[in-house]
């Protein structure tokens, strides 16, 4: 009797802890988020449920690529890529991005460039006519989706506070043929 009793108290310890460590890697380390949307097509499509690291940017600010959940309003999120960080100046002109005067290739769009048979994907733009800003202030980035034709981002809301970065998106789980690695 007094050995399933000590098993039952584990059973009941382990349980506990495995619960509170699930709620702190939860509240404070990763979550899990669903894709709503076709913004960030064809890096991410509508429902893809992905993982989000929130620690990512504790001692480092993103990087310029990087794939990042943002609180857009008090109810809402979105995930979209990195272009501008501070200090930058940017524009398009003729599909392309350039950064501080020089030309950035962006090997993400590829596929739909290719699918776009030529057409551009990006409408010319300067960060002024977007954001307001001539270049890119301490604090902020600039973020675009990737299916740009389609996408709501620092074009139309400006820019992104870097306080209001949830975390950067690593890995699409599902569907299963989805799985993926997002590190640039």
């Amino acid at each position: 009797m007094y050995i399933k009793q000590e098993s039952w108290k584990e059973w009941i310890r382990l349980l506990f802890f495995t619960v509170t460590v699930a709620i702190i890697a939860r509240t404070f380390l990763i979550a899990p988020i669903i894709v709503d949307g076709e913004s960030m097509v064809p890096t991410l499509a509508d429902n893809d449920r992905m993982i989000i690291n929130k620690s990512s940017y504790w001692f480092s600010d993103p990087e310029r690529f990087d794939v990042v959940v943002f609180h857009a309003s008090e109810e809402k999120d979105y995930i979209k890529r990195v272009i501008g960080v501070p200090g930058d100046t940017l524009y398009y002109d003729n599909d392309s991005l350039y950064v501080n005067d020089q030309k950035i290739a962006e090997p993400h769009l590829q596929t739909l460039k290719e699918a776009n048979n030529g057409e551009p994907i990006t409408a010319d733009f300067s960060l002024r006519d977007a954001a307001g800003v001539k270049t890119i202030p301490e604090g902020h980035v600039f973020v675009l989706g990737d299916n740009r034709k389609h996408s709501f981002d620092s074009r139309s809301i400006g820019l992104v506070s870097m306080e209001d970065i949830v975390g950067e998106a690593e890995l699409t789980f599902w569907p299963f043929s989805h799985l993926n690695w997002l590190r640039n």
